[in-house]
């Protein structure tokens, strides 16, 4: 029998085949990447395309940082020895590159944990400092292509009046509140990558990253909670009233939309990565019950205050129509995916 851990990479890899299939990426063939970010959740999906191009013969090369690789390849024994994958040992902040030249990179490391957003002077503190290191360590290594992970945090809370986000929408979160820390870092990376654009580096596409659900989802998010409860038999339980709204992408098209970002997106320019369909929190554990625990209960804690509904909803025109990129992945196939890979996890 397959370990777990092989049995999800391999299914994550039928996956991201199907969608390479639809969404071929030439451009990428021979490429050398250096990638920041690659030990989370983004990573593992990134990660786990490119080994999918390369088993296709593309000879992608990956230089991936982390602050501690062994610890990524035990969690994570599948990428231990792949020939196109080594990895730089440090933080983003002091990290040395690799001699030679890199034909792309992909900027993402952010610590979006509960933990650092506990401390929010230090998380922008690393964010800042973390992007003039990567900016200052490439300049001369020849990039061809610069990928940017942002958010959808950088416009700020969303007006009731406002369907979804779009990119030239003229939002932005409160600068005087610690508790936008996380968006208004992912501002200055944009702002620092944009001015440092020129003859050593090219401008950035970037990628403003909204709502997620798949396999190594981090275990705080709601998904990963509702699932939790549905895989326990117990009743799925939402600490709040259910009712703000998100669109969730599936990790497989996620991995996809990164890295036709990054071989085709057009420099200096935005584009919303995310789902298409809103849907409310309170229709996510329905969804979560009817897709995985039929019979589970669903308990709603918190009581509507009668105050406009949360929303976190990206406009994705612009990639769709510049770039063909579509949410492929159904919400219910992407959480019976994601729940196969928890049950698995669990032998």
């Amino acid at each position: 029998m397959q370990p777990p851990h092989h049995t999800i990479f391999e299914t994550a890899c039928s996956d991201l085949d199907v969608l390479l299939e639809r969404m071929p990426l030439p451009e990428l063939r021979g490429t050398r990447l250096f990638a920041t970010g690659c030990t989370g959740f983004f990573g593992y999906w990134l990660l786990a395309a490119l080994e999918c191009l390369n088993r296709q013969g593309q000879a992608i090369e990956v230089v991936a940082l982390s602050r501690n690789p062994p610890a990524f390849l035990d969690r994570h024994p599948e990428f231990r020895g792949l020939p196109w994958l080594s990895f730089v040992t440090g933080d983003v902040t002091n990290f040395r590159l690799p001699y030679g030249r890199f034909d792309a990179v992909i900027h993402g490391a952010t610590d979006s944990s509960p933990q650092a957003a506990s401390n929010p002077s230090l998380l922008l503190t690393g964010m800042i400092d973390g992007t003039r290191r990567v900016l200052d360590s490439l300049a001369d290594a020849g990039c061809r292509h610069f990928l940017l992970l942002s958010s959808g945090a950088v416009y700020g809370d969303q007006p009731a009046s406002m369907p979804a986000l779009k990119e030239d929408t003229g939002l932005a979160g409160d600068p005087l509140s610690p508790g936008n820390a996380y968006g208004e870092g992912k501002r200055i990376m944009e702002m620092l990558c944009a001015c440092r654009a020129g003859t050593d580096l090219p401008a950035p596409v970037v990628a403003r990253c909204f709502a997620f659900l798949g396999p190594h989802l981090s275990k705080h998010l709601v998904p990963a909670q509702l699932l939790r409860d549905a895989l326990a038999g117990r009743p799925i339980v939402l600490r709040g009233d259910g009712s703000p709204l998100r669109s969730y992408l599936y990790a497989a098209d996620l991995a996809v939309w990164l890295l036709a970002l990054l071989a085709r997106g057009r420099a200096g320019r935005a584009y919303n990565v995310g789902g298409t369909d809103a849907i409310s929190l309170a229709e996510l554990a329905r969804t979560i019950r009817d897709t995985v625990a039929p019979d589970a209960a669903i308990e709603i804690l918190g009581i509507d205050s009668g105050a406009p509904r949360n929303r976190y909803l990206p406009d994705t025109h612009r990639a769709h129509d510049e770039l063909g990129l579509a949410a492929w992945t159904s919400l219910p196939q992407g959480i019976a995916r994601m729940a196969a890979a928890a049950r698995l996890a669990l032998r």
